[in-house]
C-alpha cells in the first residue's frame, strides 16, 4: 500500500521528523488562502500522485506569489501528469501541496527499508539527494553508505552519527541528524513500513535539516493494525482491476500482454510468465489464487482477467497440493460459463484430485485445451493466441 506525499509528510510530522509547512488543496482558490496562511514565499505547488518523477513531468513548480500560487494550481489540477513511473497513459492530477519554500544549501538521500539479505531493517544513505538512488548505486556506488539495525537494541546513536560523517555533516547538524535517523526508524518500525524513502533530505542555508520529499510503503499484511493508515488508500491512484483483486484475497498485478494467468502460488506464477516469454509470449498478468482458493475465488480472478481488453488468452497453471485440482477445475468450468469464454483457453494440471479435475474439465463440454507440463502449456497458448 502507498500513500501521497502530503499524507507521507502527516505521518513524519507526528513521530518529530521536520517536514516543511504545507497543506494539500482541491482548487486554485484553496491553493491561494493557503499560501498566504504559510508566510511569505516563495512557495512550492506539488502535484499528488503515486508516482516519482513528477518535477520532470512539470508536476512540481515555484510560485513567488500567491495569485501565482492560484493560477499554478488551477493549471495543475486537472492535468494527466506522464512519468516514468506512471506509463504513457499517465495520471490525472486531482490534488496539488503547497509548501512553503525553503533556501536548499545540500541536497542528501535516507531510506529505511527490509534487507532480505540480513534479515534486518537497513537504513541507506547518500550523498546524491534529488537522484534516483539506482542511477547512484550504478555510477557511484562508493557514494552509497548503509546501517543495518539489531532489532533488539535499535537505530543506535553511534550508528545515526557515523551516517551523518558520512554525508558530510558536522557540528549542531549532526546532532539534528541523529534525531532525524531515530525518528524515521521509529516511524518505519511503529508503522510496518516495508519502505520509507526521503529524496531528498535537505540541509537549509539556516543548518536546518528537512524531508522535502517522502515516500512510504506499508506491509499490506499489516494494514490491518493500522486503521488510520488503512483510510489514506486512494483507490482512484490503483488499477482497478488490482483493487477489485484484493477485495477477493487475489494476489494480482496488471501487466502490459495479451495472456492471461491463473495460477497458485507466487514462485510458480512467476516461472510460468517466464516460459510465456520464453515461448515468444507476453504475459498479461501476474495472478496467484494462493493456496486455499475456493471455486467463488477463481470465477473473480477469471472476470478480473477477461475485463482487460488485451487478454487474447488464458493460461491456468495449477500444481495442486493444498489447492486440489478439482477444485480448480470446476472453478474453471464455472468461470468459463458465466463469462461467456471467447478467447483461448490452456489448462495444466499437475497433484492432488489431478486425475478427478482433468475428467472433470474434459466432461464440460468446454472448448478447454489440456496440457501436459509447463513447457506444453506455454508453447500451446502461445500458438493459440498468435493464430487469433
Amino acid at each position: 500500500m502507498n500513500i501521497h506525499e502530503y499524507q507521507a509528510k502527516g505521518i513524519l510530522r507526528e513521530f518529530g521528523v521536520p517536514v516543511p509547512d504545507g497543506h494539500v488543496c482541491y482548487n486554485g482558490a484553496s491553493a491561494r488562502e493557503w499560501a498566504k496562511r504559510l508566510g511569505d514565499g516563495p512557495w512550492v505547488v506539488k502535484a499528488q500522485i503515486h508516482a516519482g518523477g513528477r518535477g520532470k513531468g512539470g508536476g512540481v513548480k515555484i510560485a513567488t506569489s500567491p495569485e501565482e500560487v492560484r493560477t499554478t494550481s488551477r493549471d495543475m489540477l486537472g492535468m494527466t501528469l506522464r512519468t516514468h513511473q506512471t506509463g504513457p497513459d499517465g495520471k490525472v492530477v486531482t490534488r496539488v501541496l503547497v509548501e512553503k519554500g525553503c533556501k536548499i544549501a545540500r541536497e542528501l538521500y535516507v531510506s529505511l527499508l527490509v534487507d532480505r539479505t540480513t534479515s534486518r531493517v537497513t537504513v541507506i544513505a547518500s550523498t546524491e539527494g534529488g537522484m534516483d538512488i539506482e542511477e547512484v548505486a550504478a555510477a557511484s556506488p562508493g557514494k552509497i553508505f548503509r546501517e543495518a539495525v539489531d532489532p533488539l537494541v535499535g537505530l543506535t546513536a553511534f550508528q545515526c552519527r557515523k551516517l551523518a560523517f558520512s554525508l558530510g555533516l558536522t557540528g549542531k547538524l549532526t546532532g539534528k541528524a541523529v534525531s532525524l535517523f531515530q525518528g524515521l526508524y521509529t516511524t518505519f518500525i511503529a508503522c510496518d513500513c516495508s519502505l520509507l524513502e526521503i529524496n531528498p533530505l535537505v540541509v537549509t542555508t539556516e543548518s536546518e535539516l528537512l524531508a522535502l520529499d517522502a515516500k512510504f510503503g506499508f506491509d499490506d499484511n499489516a494494514v490491518f493494525r493500522h486503521p488510520m493508515i488503512a483510510d489514506l488508500r486512494d483507490y482512484d491512484e490503483e488499477d482497478p482491476n488490482e483493487v477489485e483483486a484484493s477485495q477477493h484475497d487475489l494476489s494480482y498485478i496488471s501487466l502490459s500482454g495479451n495472456i492471461g494467468c491463473l495460477v497458485n502460488g507466487a514462485g510458480l506464477a512467476m516461472a510460468t510468465m517466464d516460459i510465456i516469454k520464453h515461448y515468444g509470449g507476453d504475459p498479461a498478468n501476474f495472478l496467484d489464487v494462493g493456496g486455499g482458493a475456493t471455486i467463488e475465488r477463481v470465477t473473480e480472478a477469471f472476470k478480473i482477467i477477461l475485463s482487460d481488453r488485451n487478454v487474447k488468452g488464458i493460461l491456468v497453471n495449477i500444481f495442486g497440493g493444498i489447492m486440489k485440482c478439482d477444485v480448480i477445475a470446476n472453478g474453471v468450468i464455472e468461470a468459463a460459463r458465466q463469462v461467456s469464454l471467447k478467447v483461448p483457453l490452456v489448462v495444466r494440471l499437475e497433484g492432488t484430485n489431478v486425475e478427478k479435475g482433468k475428467q472433470l474439465l474434459a466432461d464440460s463440454g468446454l472448448n478447454i485445451v489440456a496440457a501436459d507440463g509447463m513447457a506444453d502449456a506455454a508453447q500451446k497458448i502461445v500458438r493459440a493466441v498468435a493464430a487469433c
